[in-house]
């Protein structure tokens, strides 16, 4: 038998390598401290470069997103086998897929600490069996959990609502979100030069003085691109010098119908820039963010751009309620509504002082909400608590 760690051992858990970096300043905070972190994602590139960003230990298993009873079966075995090796006291696991099968691989070792994360509902635009198999699969992650994280107040009323979670098991970390906003050095407008918008427009070929509007996020059905492009194809004619700058990777799940994607990349107007790791540096190229999604955990991206002085419109749906003020910081919309969408767009576009002013303020409310050694130091003393409830030393 293996000898147990003399340190108090954590293994963060997300189906896919990008979603770990919503954790990484908690695994730095929880290293720093003290505890040994681990990390387990699907194989690939991007786990490959978060381990050497972070120098945290990595363990690759394959999982998939979708629902696949025999290749879930395989990876349950695969995550078992490592947590065997490692032996951690704590597995915080994200996302559906890698939460049910964190959850149920810990529970199967004994693992004294367990907690789920939901990061967002899938289940919220699902339909029929598909919508009852998701909130099943929710419910059992959260059943076999010891807390439950939640990225938001509205989101946690959902998750209530629906008998997902009881409230007592239920919990949000400080005022919102995963690992809070580095607003004081990497979202700074004032650390970036003004010359990084004027290179950022270039490299993707938009004139100096245009107006642009940006999306970040995946290119899917479901963040509500459909209304974008419909309301892209008004606001296009109405005003020549805008711009639109899209963000993120196109996926194959959730696909855009094939002639809204096409309508975009044709566009000369309209700038697909692939997925991005330089955040600031785009959100200083913008004047102002759209995410017209139909269902969201928190909205980072919204709450990111705030912080870089960008204002916002989203949807009022849960998530993005707490993460944009209507009137304040942004704009919400209805969802599904690309007449409202081009609406607030049109507002943005003809007054910069709006813009300026909810940018502005919307960078005060991240200052004072939105700080990362607040909700670290917060998930840290939960790590505490949760452990001597247990029985573990600490």
């Amino acid at each position: 038998m293996m000898q147990k760690h003399k340190k108090q051992c954590v293994l963060h858990v997300t189906t896919v390598p990008p979603s770990l970096r919503f954790a990484m300043g908690h695994m730095n905070y929880a290293r720093e401290h003290g505890m040994d972190v681990h990390a387990m994602s699907s194989p690939g590139e991007a786990l490959d470069a978060f381990a050497r960003e972070t120098q945290i230990e990595v363990h690759a298993v394959e999982m998939s997103r979708r629902i696949t009873p025999m290749r879930d079966l395989a990876s349950l075995g695969r995550i078992i086998r490592v947590i065997k090796n490692i032996r951690p006291t704590i597995v915080h696991a994200y996302t559906p897929k890698g939460g049910l099968l964190a959850m149920l691989a810990a529970r199967w070792c004994n693992v004294p600490v367990r907690i789920y994360h939901i990061l967002g509902l899938p289940m919220m635009t699902a339909r029929g069996m598909k919508r009852r198999l998701l909130r099943s699969t929710e419910r059992m992650s959260c059943r076999l959990a010891h807390q439950v994280y939640s990225m938001c107040d509205s989101l946690s009323e959902v998750v209530v609502g629906e008998g997902i979670c009881p409230a007592q098991k239920l919990k949000v970390l400080h005022r919102g979100g995963v690992d809070g906003i580095e607003a004081m050095d990497r979202f700074n407008p004032t650390r970036l030069p003004e010359e990084t918008s004027r290179l950022i427009r270039q490299r993707h070929n938009i004139p100096p003085d245009a107006t642009v509007a940006g999306y970040v996020g995946r290119i899917v059905r479901d963040k509500g691109l459909i209304e974008l492009s419909q309301a892209w194809r008004v606001l296009r004619e109405e005003f020549p010098s805008l711009h639109l700058l899209v963000a993120g990777p196109i996926e194959s799940e959730d696909p855009l119908p094939a002639d809204v994607l096409a309508s975009l990349q044709s566009d000369p107007r309209v700038h697909l820039a692939g997925p991005i790791r330089d955040m600031p540096s785009l959100y200083r190229a913008l004047d102002f963010l759209v995410l017209p999604t139909y269902r969201e955990g928190f909205g980072v991206v919204l709450v990111e751009a705030a912080a870089m002085e960008v204002p916002a419109i989203a949807t009022r749906i849960p998530g993005c309620v707490d993460a944009v003020r209507d009137g304040e910081t942004g704009v919400l919309v209805p969802p599904r509504d690309a007449g409202a969408l081009a609406s607030a767009m049109r507002a943005y576009v003809n007054d910069a002082s709006l813009r300026r002013r909810h940018g502005e303020q919307g960078r005060q409310r991240v200052l004072r909400d939105f700080d990362p050694d607040m909700m670290r130091a917060t998930l840290f003393q939960d790590y505490q608590r949760l452990l001597r409830e247990q029985g573990c030393s600490v």
